[in-house]
């Protein structure tokens, strides 16, 4: 009988992946990874916005424990907080202080679920690693979910060939909807638990309250980049991304602006009117950290420039350095920092990161 060590993270998704595992014939070890102490690293003790009872991590992990019960598979605990701070967190605060706008999630998943995490599985015996991600893996490629809402392919660009090799994704080929009945039918306390949402080690927290235990607020004017004038106060660019309205708090002005800039140098966050203005868009971005997950490499495929945007066909040409350069129409809210992801039709090729931001071949100097 096949081994298969699966990631438990106390959520619905985990859970189902599990019973499908078992169903399938497998052993399963279920594996859970504590990345972050809240006590120490987070703004949880005393926080009056959440409950005081039982720290949100401790609470997944009673509920992995609790699902393992009823599926009667061992449960294993593991500390990742040292390795998610060096590779995941300590990248984050670098690139908020750069002005960009990271995705640690990705790098959680580069550096610490598909590799930290494997070696981990590989003590006990693993033939193969599980996740509750909805992606699938299929004939070699790795491919979109089933579930285009809930599709995390992604999240798990940057994985190389190696790391997918033993990997299985057991509910790629669900609707969320019968993942949470299966659940329901199983009699598991996941079944109706909310999904997480947020970046991974903040959670339902405020952003803004976290993150002023690490980085000094900077505060800054506020620039219409039209007009240049000054509309207000900033509280740091780390706080703003591009294409943002809400959260502007630019007081008496009900008008529909939009951030569309950063100047690092002189702290100001440059602002525009319209939906639709030409500060926010661009049709061209240099990628860097290139990353395939198998060998095909094509001049033409679509692109996807964050987690819930549309694709966009585009051109890709391959420079010196292991960067791209990527051609696309005219697009919005392209932003420094983000993950840009290659797919052909529903394969998930890989992706890199958006260094800097063009239109008509120049450099926008209002995006870093």
């Amino acid at each position: 009988m096949k081994k298969v060590v699966i990631g438990m993270s106390g959520g619905v998704d985990s859970s189902v992946a599990a019973i499908l595992l078992k169903e399938q014939g497998y052993e399963v070890i279920g594996l859970f990874m504590r990345n972050w102490d809240t006590s120490v690293n987070g703004d949880y003790l005393g926080n009056p916005d959440l409950n005081q009872d039982i720290c949100p991590q401790e609470q997944d992990y009673n509920d992995a424990l609790a699902v393992c019960k009823k599926l009667e598979i061992p449960l294993h605990r593991i500390d990742f907080v040292k390795e998610y701070w060096d590779y995941v967190f300590t990248y984050f605060l670098e690139e908020l202080k750069k002005g960009r706008t990271p995705n640690p999630d990705i790098m959680c998943n580069k550096y610490i679920k598909f590799d930290y995490f494997i070696k981990e599985a590989k003590k006990l015996g693993a033939d193969y690693i599980a996740t509750g991600h909805y992606a699938i893996k299929k004939n070699g490629y790795l491919k979109r979910a089933v579930d285009d809402n809930k599709d995390q392919t992604y999240f798990l660009s940057q994985l190389n060939q190696k790391q997918l090799e033993n990997v299985l994704f057991p509910i790629g080929e669900l609707p969320k909807s019968k993942v949470r009945e299966i659940a329901t039918q199983y009699g598991l306390i996941t079944a109706k638990k909310k999904d997480s949402t947020g970046i991974c080690f903040i959670g339902e927290r405020n952003f803004r309250n976290f993150l002023k235990n690490y980085l000094p607020n900077k505060p800054g004017n506020i620039v219409d980049i039209d007009s240049k004038m000054v509309l207000g106060t900033h509280i740091g660019l780390m706080y703003y991304t591009i294409g943002q309205r809400r959260g502007l708090d630019i007081g008496g002005n009900d008008e529909r602006l939009f951030v569309v800039g950063k100047d690092l140098k002189e702290n100001i966050l440059y602002v525009a009117l319209g939906e639709d203005n030409p500060y926010l868009y661009s049709d061209s971005c240099i990628l860097s950290d290139i990353n395939f997950n198998c060998e095909l490499r094509p001049t033409k495929c679509s692109v996807k420039f964050r987690y819930r945007s549309r694709d966009v066909e585009a051109t890709l040409e391959y420079l010196e350095n292991n960067q791209i350069k990527v051609k696309y129409p005219p697009t919005k809210g392209v932003t420094p920092g983000q993950a840009c992801v290659f797919y052909q039709e529903d394969i998930c090729l890989g992706g890199g990161i958006i260094e800097t931001v063009c239109k008509d071949n120049e450099k926008l100097w209002y995006l870093l």
